[in-house]
């Protein structure tokens, strides 16, 4: 598993959204037939719905899914990180966000300028969370502090992609 965390490292992710942690539970991502890998390319237009994510674990334990974007409004002036694009909670394991419950619905993304990592961080639940409050703003949400207020702990899969605009198609 140490394989895993190094692009987690080398990406920052671990650093600027989570604290170094071991990842104990798989994770799968998609959009559409395109698994998601540390660091891969995903074109906006291919996340404009919701990512496909399967965690193990088991149904009596209940996971919580947070994705973010560490990056806004710009890789080189993060004045918004992280800039909160979803949240799911009492995940059963084995299951996806669909038999969770969304406290804030998915934004897809949409970085204005330069490279964006979007990080979808999954943590064990210690019980059922009752009355979430959806944060007022997406902007400058801050995973560890979330994390904390709902006792989660540290994560137990982590993983990111990378995202640019996408260049306007040429009308002739």
């Amino acid at each position: 598993m140490a394989g895993y965390v190094d692009p987690l490292v080398v990406g920052r992710v671990i650093g600027d959204v989570v604290d170094l942690f071991v990842p104990t539970i798989s994770m799968t991502v998609r959009f559409g037939s395109k698994h998601v890998n540390n660091g891969c390319e995903i074109k906006p237009s291919m996340a404009s719905d919701p990512p496909s994510v399967q965690i193990a674990g088991r149904l009596s334990d209940l996971y919580t899914l947070v994705m973010t974007d560490p990056d806004a409004p710009s890789p080189s002036e993060p004045l918004m990180r992280e800039c909160l694009q979803w949240i799911v909670i009492n995940m059963p394991g084995g299951t996806d966000p669909s038999q969770g419950e969304e406290v804030v619905p998915y934004m897809p993304p949409r970085p204005p300028v330069g490279i964006h990592r979007y990080v979808l961080v999954l943590f064990q639940q210690k019980s059922r969370l009752q009355d979430v409050i959806p944060p007022l703003s997406r902007a400058n949400f801050k995973t560890r502090s979330f994390a904390a207020q709902n006792e989660l702990g540290l994560p137990v899969a982590t993983v990111y992609f990378n995202s640019q605009k996408e260049p306007a198609s040429r009308r002739r």
